[in-house]
């Protein structure tokens, strides 16, 4: 049994990740991607073991309002293994962000497991643009629980709708 569908001319590429919320880099990277894919699956991710501010479907919606104006970008929701979710739709990228040199060490044992389970699917690493290596939804959050200006982190989809999340658990 071969772990793609027929082989396609189609470069599809798979960017997963918790999007908790999406930021400017992540959109960044989503863009500079396709300049090396025919089209890129943003996979969100549902992870049972963290509590996310957003529900899965919010991150899929905010992220497809944000992105969807590209018919080369797909938004969907996952679980499970990666390598599985990848054979599912024919991805054989594995597109992965590194903000600094502290992510390294998770994400090259992620890529190694990842490779030992699906060799055929290759992971990319790529850097943020410089403006935007500083910025990780984590740190979204905090600035946006406090009432910060995240204008210049996200987009105004997002904000508004940080907004109205942290004015919710009020």
């Amino acid at each position: 049994m071969t772990p793609f569908p027929a082989a396609s001319a189609e470069r599809v590429a798979l960017y997963a990740g918790s999007f908790d919320p999406i930021t400017h880099g992540h959109e960044d990277l989503i863009r500079r991607t396709l300049t090396f894919a025919d089209r890129v699956i943003v996979a969100v991710a549902n992870n049972v073991s963290k509590q996310p501010l957003f529900s899965v479907d919010d991150r899929v919606r905010l992220i497809t309002d944000i992105m969807g104006h590209d018919s080369r970008i797909e938004v969907r929701a996952f679980s499970g293994l990666l390598v599985d979710f990848a054979r599912e739709v024919g991805a054989q990228v594995n597109v992965r962000g590194l903000r600094a040199v502290s992510d390294f060490e998770y994400e090259f044992q992620m890529a190694l497991m990842n490779r030992h389970l699906l060799p055929e699917m290759e992971t990319v690493f790529m850097t943020p643009s410089l403006d935007t290596t500083y910025i990780s939804s984590s740190m979204v959050r905090e600035v946006a629980r406090f009432g910060g200006d995240v204008s210049g982190l996200v987009h105004p989809l997002v904000g508004r709708a940080l907004v109205t999340r942290f004015a919710e658990l009020r």
